[in-house]
């Protein structure tokens, strides 16, 4: 009998996961344990360890057989052949849309962009930093806005923040904000949402109207509204100026190509959606909303915000600028805990401007509302009555007791109209509109087939566009295909992403991001369905969806799973609100202080401001691990105010702490409920559950533990996972009836929803036994790293059993004090030597946290311990005296190929500069070290002009 092989080509498991069996071995050896299972239990505190049969954990049994890769793919297809694809024309803020095909192939399908990360090294990130340039140029253009941030989650979302912005930025006193009645409803939800924790209240009024009488802090209006219905602005605008209440408009930025910009408009603030640039609808995303405002309310402005600023040769560089007002920083004092943004989609929209550039865009505007007026014309020749004279892309119809009709018939003609009232139909024309789909719609109406009717103009001329637009080179030098691919290719080989190398990231988990997972999200089966479709449509997207909450529930110990949230500051918010929801059911309005460990991610604290909690901040021990003594006293002395505790596990530091179902104990027994962040379940998958060893409520971070790609910092999916009694709180939807009516916090009922195939198909490929294996592997690694790095940088904190979970934190304060060489030295050079930097100062300032994840091999790993102790030997050397503290390798790092030549005057060689410990496989960063003060004291967030670029 021959031998049985020890690798099979169809597991999938051993093509995630790093190491082989041979290196598996290696690495147990140097941690000192004779296997995985030995891991667990030794590192793991067996209260909490869930039992293991034949391989498999308790609770994931429940999960079906792992399947290869094409496996997974032909069952992604037929779930895909379950939805109809039908021509869209609902509207509401989504649209169909052609998406160039050499953005799909370089940007949606290429790992050089959807594998890469936050741009917070922004030296090893300038592509994509370059392209989110691109992108908030593009929406200060179109708004007549002067500063745009780099994406927001949704286009709701950026209606929320957008009235938090009018609030803290105006004088008015007043908790009163208007809203018209010609809204979006999911936006309406989502600012309801937001608004109650924080004590304003919202007021209705048809703004067309005029203004009510009353005080208000705000005012928001919608260009078009969801009516389709144009109406202009400027009066209203001036009207609540003059009443100390600043205007937010809500804007269709293809619209804007042919009418007045909010911003001439003198509007304060303007949010939307990109989606219609080229992001397909995707069930609802993921897409980049976007928030723009004047420079004057620029350091108000939330989300990441990228700038200009100059490198350490005087060359002009881009960076994440006033990083200070971020929510990670702020914590409780947080406005906003916005987190993940949409850069993939941020990039994609602004690359789908730059292809067409002002000319193009302006063409396919035109071609929309021509599409538009035709079918009004048709309709009115056929006796239809069409509501609004005025409108871009919608068509309003009046057609008494025969709605419910006319969209029935329209469907028999492949095509989803909008079912406003018994009464109204509304029609929505987009990019891909044709003239079958005008004559499929006026026949669904009864009226004859005639497009060739007079089409006298919507748009008013007193709101033509007179201003340019997008003028910059960026818009104007990719025409042809061959020039936006070689943009594509040179962005991207400015940036380090996973396609190049690993990223030891603690906290974020850069892991393997399979090609069959990425497979399915360009498939139209999935991205161009509306996400308000009729559910016969969407059958197959909706059994994925029901798949993966059941799987979600399972690997959590949870007894129910919300898709929606679309980031995991969003799940966050959406389980604190759940929390304070349950409370208030119970009547326990008093119940409103949250125990937050001093270690917590920033997101933990900001999100519960927002929920309308006060912040109580629970002490750590030396050791990192929740100070209990410090816990007690805070519970006693809030016991009746008590209503939940916001603990990460394993925690922040990278430890399991033993004490974990103590602490569950004494908050329950208080009558607080436990919120147990899922930023680490990486350590915990196949382990051990949440929702068994004490939570009553976790986010999971899909970005992270289950296989979505960060894509520069977005899309991310944060579902909220609840134990029963929390079910009826998760988040609702004013158009998904089946959702129930708990609070809506993301404007599409599933979120991002044409990305839960990724996740879905890493969990149906890894099975229960890969999942559990995948986990101990990077607790495995990650212990091996600090075995090997200890004796050169102290390993800062540990378990009970010497162990670290899946991430561990090295401690430079000493090093720093005896040399001068800081955890930004060592990030900077980690750059020449290929790689990019783990977490800086998080949650420890002056040290560094790493985590490998499963994926990567032991070379890999091995490749960059090696550097890390080739760095401490620089160290040393600054140390002795051999380099002065501001001229050495490591305050000169980054190092460009233009190091190369020229003068030299450094006492350290070119050679050590550019290729340390011999690297070979050379990576060149395109900048030097970035001066991040200059750039915000001289503050610049749009393209600069070329002339800056010279030398």
């Amino acid at each position: 009998m021959p031998d049985q092989p020890t690798f099979d080509p169809a597991d999938f498991a051993g093509r995630h996961i790093g190491p082989n069996r041979a290196e598996l071995d290696r690495i147990l050896h140097v941690i000192g344990v004779d296997s995985l299972d030995t891991l667990a239990a030794k590192a793991i505190p067996g209260s909490i360890l869930d039992t293991v049969t034949d391989g498999v954990s308790a609770g994931l049994d429940t999960l079906p057989a792992a399947v290869s890769e094409h496996e997974v793919l032909a069952e992604l297809s037929a779930l895909a052949g379950r939805n109809t694809v039908a021509t869209s024309m609902i509207g509401l803020g989504y649209y169909d849309t052609l998406t160039p095909p050499v953005l799909v192939r370089n940007i949606l399908e290429s790992p050089a962009w959807y594998t890469a990360y936050t741009p917070y090294q922004p030296e090893i990130s300038q592509g994509r930093l370059e392209a989110l340039i691109n992108f908030q140029t593009m929406v200060a253009d179109l708004t007549g806005m002067e500063v745009a941030n780099s994406s927001m989650l949704d286009e709701a979302t950026a209606a929320a923040e957008a009235m938090t912005l009018l609030r803290r930025a105006g004088r008015s006193k007043s908790p009163r904000f208007v809203v018209d009645t010609d809204l979006f409803p999911q936006t309406r939800a989502v600012i309801d949402t937001r608004a109650t924790p924080l004590g304003i209240e919202v007021v209705e009024a048809d703004l067309s109207q005029g203004l009510p009488d009353g005080d208000f802090f705000g005012v928001l209006a919608q260009l078009p509204g969801a009516s389709g219905r144009i109406v202009d602005h400027s009066a209203l605008i001036v009207a609540a100026h003059e009443r100390g209440a600043l205007v937010a408009v809500g804007a269709d930025l293809l619209a804007l190509t042919l009418l007045t910009p909010p911003g001439e408009m003198g509007a304060d603030a303007c949010f939307g959606t990109t989606q219609r640039f080229g992001v397909p609808m995707g069930f609802g995303g993921p897409h980049a909303g976007y928030l723009a405002v004047h420079s004057k309310h620029a350091r108000q402005l939330p989300g990441r915000l990228v700038g200009v600023s100059v490198d350490a040769d005087g060359d002009k560089a881009y960076r994440l600028a006033l990083q200070t007002r971020e929510q990670h920083i702020r914590r409780e004092k947080a406005t906003s805990n916005i987190c993940t943004a949409q850069v993939l989609l941020a990039v994609l929209a602004a690359m789908y401007a730059s292809y067409h550039g002002a000319e193009g865009l302006t063409t396919i505007a035109r071609r929309v509302n021509g599409s538009a007026r035709a079918l009004a014309a048709g309709l009115r020749a056929g006796g239809v009555d069409v509501v609004h004279a005025a409108f871009f892309d919608t068509v309003l119809t009046r057609v008494p007791g025969r709605a419910a009709d006319v969209v029935a018939a329209a469907k028999g003609w492949n095509v989803n109209l909008r079912l406003v009232d018994a009464d109204h139909v509304g029609i929505a024309c987009d990019e891909a509109t044709g003239t079958a789909h005008l004559q499929s719609v006026l026949a669904a109406f009864g009226v004859a087939d005639d497009l060739e009717s007079a089409a006298p103009a919507s748009l008013p001329e007193s709101l033509a566009r007179t201003s340019e637009f997008l003028t910059h080179p960026a818009f104007t030098t990719h025409r042809t295909e061959t020039a936006m691919m070689r943009y594509l290719r040179k962005l991207s080989d400015k940036d380090i992403a996973l396609d190049r190398s690993m990223i030891p990231l603690g906290s974020c988990t850069m892991k393997l991001n399979a090609a069959a997972e990425m497979e399915s999200i360009t498939w139209p089966q999935f991205n161009r369905l509306h996400p308000f479709a009729p559910a016969d449509d969407t059958v197959g997207i909706r059994g994925l969806v029901a798949d993966l909450e059941s799987w979600l529930a399972s690997v959590t110990g949870y007894d129910r799973v919300s898709l929606q949230p679309n980031a995991g500051s969003q799940g966050e918010y959406a389980g604190l609100l759940a929390i304070r929801n349950y409370h208030l059911s119970r009547g326990d309005e008093h119940r409103d202080t949250c125990l937050i460990p001093s270690s917590a991610h920033g997101t933990n604290a900001a999100s519960a401001v927002m929920a309308g909690m006060r912040v109580e901040v629970v002490a750590c021990r030396a050791n990192g691990d929740v100070d209990l003594d410090d816990l007690r006293a805070k519970i006693a002395d809030h016991a009746e105010r008590l209503a939940a505790i916001m603990i990460t596990y394993p925690s922040t530091h990278g430890v399991y702490e033993h004490e974990v179902t103590e602490i569950c104990a004494a908050v329950h027994d208080a009558g607080g409920q436990v919120y147990v962040d899922g930023a680490n379940l990486n350590a915990l998958v196949g382990l051990a559950r949440p929702g068994k060893f004490g939570g009553d409520v976790s986010h999971l971070n899909l970005h992270k533990t289950f296989c979505i790609p960060h894509g520069g910092g977005g899309p991310g999916v944060g579902p909220v996972a609840v134990r029963e009694h929390l079910a009826p709180f998760l988040p609702g939807h004013p158009l998904a009836p089946e959702l129930g009516g708990g609070p809506t916090v993301s404007a599409a009922p599933y979120g991002s929803a044409s990305i839960l195939p990724i996740t879905w198909a890493y969990i149906r490929m890894m099975g229960a036994a890969g999942l559990r294996s995948a986990s101990l592997t990077a607790i495995a690694s990650a212990n091996y790293i600090a075995r090997r790095l200890d004796e050169h940088f102290p390993v800062l904190y540990t378990g009970d059993n010497g162990m670290v979970a899946h991430e561990c934190i090295i401690d430079l304060r000493q090093i720093t004090k005896d040399t001068g060489v800081t955890v930004d030295d060592v990030a900077k050079r980690l750059a020449d030597y290929g790689f990019h930097a783990p977490t800086m100062s998080f949650p420890v300032a002056g040290t560094l946290m790493i985590e490998p994840t499963e994926s990567e091999n032991l070379a890999e790993v091995d490749r960059f311990c090696d550097a890390m102790v080739a760095i401490r030997k620089e160290i040393d050397r600054v140390g002795a005296g051999e380099w002065p503290v501001d001229d050495n390798p490591l305050r000169g790092a980054p190092h460009t190929a233009a190091c190369i030549v020229g003068e030299w005057t450094h006492p350290y060689s070119r050679e050590l500069a550019v290729f340390p410990a011999g690297a070979a496989d050379k990576i060149w960063p395109p900048v030097r070290r970035i001066d991040g003060a200059h750039g915000d004291r001289n503050l610049v967030c749009s393209c600069p002009p070329i002339e800056a670029f010279s030398s």
